[in-house]
């Protein structure tokens, strides 16, 4: 087990998973968000190559339409 920091909050996942299987768990659509990992924007490509490791922090950030 890994534990990552999520939106502030802290939280244990399984080792080895990546970011894309995060976003399947926790039901987000990935057309509709932005990642940040460690402080780097990850670009939608490579959600399913980012693998997460104990201590890192991810924020999601959700896009909202408006006028």
């Amino acid at each position: 087990m890994a534990k990552i920091q999520l939106n502030g909050k802290k939280i244990t996942i399984k080792t080895n998973i990546s970011i894309l299987e995060l976003l399947k768990k926790y039901k987000l659509n990935n057309k509709k968000i932005a990642v940040e990992y460690n402080g780097t924007i990850v670009q939608k490509i490579n959600y399913k190559k980012k693998f997460l490791k104990n201590k890192d922090k991810l924020e999601i950030v959700h896009f909202i339409g408006g006028g």
